[in-house]
């Protein structure tokens, strides 16, 4: 198995139309936040079904996927490293894999919204291992990269599925002032993810930064609550 097969499959599927709308949908003009990127016009559920074809892909096969100018290329072998990380069941295997994805991530490779989204639940599994998870979140959020920043908030869904609220809460107070919309909608839907196991603790959150919290996260976190309850900390905002 090989990159260069994932990637003739891939392109066997290629739309210029969906490409085409996949580049606004995305942000890929001049400025925006993923200028340049490029896509096949392939639809997600296609490039699960060739990653899974191609699951033993080697390491060194995934990063050249990695280093795709096409988006779903880059997408596919996140794909492949998020099924591997699943699966495995040494410890020295999870580090390994975790350790892969933040090179990428360091790299430039995961740098797309929906790149981060795909992968980031899964891998910040990982954290759990560790002794001091916020070491690893702190280096991140302190990024100028704003996927490394949404990284460091979305590794945090692992942690709530495992019922360990905390490090939801700290990276949502650490990028209360970030200025992209991203990293809003990022914080905004952790902390929703986070009420939904402890309301009373979103609840907390909310009295402690409502007035500084940008329009837009507040109104993901609060996307479950009450009709009336969502009007209230609306007018209190």
């Amino acid at each position: 198995m090989s990159a260069k097969e994932v990637i003739s499959e891939l392109k066997l599927l290629a739309s210029p139309g969906k490409a085409a709308e996949l580049q606004r949908f995305f942000k890929t003009g001049p400025s925006d936040y993923a200028e340049g990127d490029i896509f096949l016009g392939v639809m997600v559920p296609q490039t699960r079904k060739i990653a899974a074809k191609f699951a033993d892909l080697s390491a060194v096969e995934i990063s050249k996927l990695m280093n795709s100018d096409f988006h779903e290329v880059r997408l596919c072998g996140l794909i492949v490293l998020t099924n591997r990380f699943k699966k495995a069941k040494e410890l020295s295997e999870k580090r390994r894999l975790f350790n892969f994805y933040l090179k990428e991530l360091k790299a430039g490779n995961v740098n797309n919204w929906d790149l981060v989204d795909v992968s980031a639940p899964t891998i910040g599994e990982y954290l759990l291992l560790l002794a001091d998870p916020m070491k690893v979140l702190n280096q991140l959020a302190k990024s100028k990269s704003l996927w490394e920043r949404r990284a460091s908030v979305i590794f945090t869904f692992a942690c709530l599925r495992a019922g360990e609220l905390e490090p939801t809460y700290l990276m949502a107070e650490r990028h209360l002032k970030d200025e992209h919309d991203l990293m809003h909608k990022a914080v905004g839907w952790m902390l929703r993810e986070m009420g939904k196991r402890d309301l009373g603790l979103l609840r907390t959150f909310l009295k402690e930064h409502v007035t500084e919290m940008p329009r837009t996260a507040l109104r993901y976190a609060i996307e479950k609550m009450s009709e009336t309850e969502r009007k209230n900390w609306l007018l209190t905002k």
